[in-house]
């Protein structure tokens, strides 16, 4: 069993403020008896792929650096593993969105870049992120392999897959999605719906646990063409069939806590082997952008 924190916060402009918030969050997971201990995408700022602005290139940072330091610390005095997720400076004009996991003696055990990178309004990520280069691998850790993806890459069963047929026992989903004003309250139910049911299926077709952890609260857009993003909470945990463990609200900061059993996914597919059964013989042409 592993007993796993999930940090939804809602963010404001002010960083320290956010970041004091996370450490005072990751404590209390940790004094409530989590072991692994996951935080949203981009969580010391902002979302800040709302608008393109060369100025925000300025809050990006190494990895080592800053934030793997200073949680790193945090990771060794509390003996957790901590998932952090950052905006990466790897050199000038080359940023990634990186997932980072820190071991519980403080050291980092790996980092996963952000594959794939939407640019839909309100979400300009092209613009900040150059798509990731290190593959779906999982990143060993001492509590198991942990299949780190982030937001976007959620809606692609080809990710998850990979990162199953690589050995993953936990596939994690740092996230920020939320509504535009504009959407009615039956296109917003439809949207949360489709989220938590796609990756609900991961955890089906691998027979793996999946978290999902997003922000939550508005943020407004600094350009003022749109009205914002209200992200729209609802972290949640799944089991290898697929059933909700635990769920968030959609309107509050929560320190949400579950606890996982590896070994189930190990009688899950036993039950249901989808990975014997796949016809790898006749999926070449998923390497094809379409098919004519």
């Amino acid at each position: 069993m592993i007993k796993i924190g999930l940090i939804q916060q809602s963010n404001t402009a002010d960083t320290k403020k956010n970041i004091a918030g996370l450490v005072a969050n990751i404590r209390d997971c940790a004094a409530r008896g989590a072991q692994l201990i996951i935080l949203q995408e981009l969580h010391n700022s902002l979302y800040f792929c709302q608008v393109e602005d060369t100025g925000n290139f300025d809050s990006a940072e190494t990895i080592p650096g800053p934030s793997t330091e200073s949680f790193g610390a945090l990771a060794k005095e509390l003996e957790v593993v901590l998932v952090l997720s950052l905006f990466e400076k790897r050199a000038a004009g080359l940023y990634h969105n990186t997932a980072v996991v820190i071991e519980k003696n403080g050291s980092i055990a790996g980092k996963y870049r952000k594959m794939h990178i939407p640019d839909d309004p309100a979400y300009y990520e092209k613009f900040y992120f150059t798509p990731g280069d290190l593959g779906f691998r999982p990143i060993q850790t001492s509590l198991g392999k942990l299949g780190l993806m982030v937001c976007w890459d959620q809606w692609y069963p080809e990710a998850a897959r990979l990162m199953a047929l690589a050995g993953a026992d936990i596939l994690i989903y740092p996230t920020a999605i939320g509504w535009e004003s504009s959407d009615t309250e039956t296109e917003k139910e439809r949207q949360k719906n489709a989220w938590m049911t796609v990756q609900r299926g991961h955890a089906v077709a691998n027979g793996l646990p999946v978290i999902a952890v997003n922000r939550v609260g508005h943020e407004s857009d600094p350009s003022g063409q749109t009205q914002g993003i209200q992200f729209w909470g609802n972290s949640f945990v799944a089991g290898p069939q697929g059933e909700i463990i635990t769920v968030a609200s959609a309107e509050k900061e929560e320190n949400l806590m579950a606890e996982i059993n590896l070994k189930r996914s190990e009688e899950v597919r036993r039950w249901w082997p989808f990975l014997r059964d796949r016809r790898i013989d006749a999926y070449r042409d998923l390497t094809k952008r379409f098919i004519d």
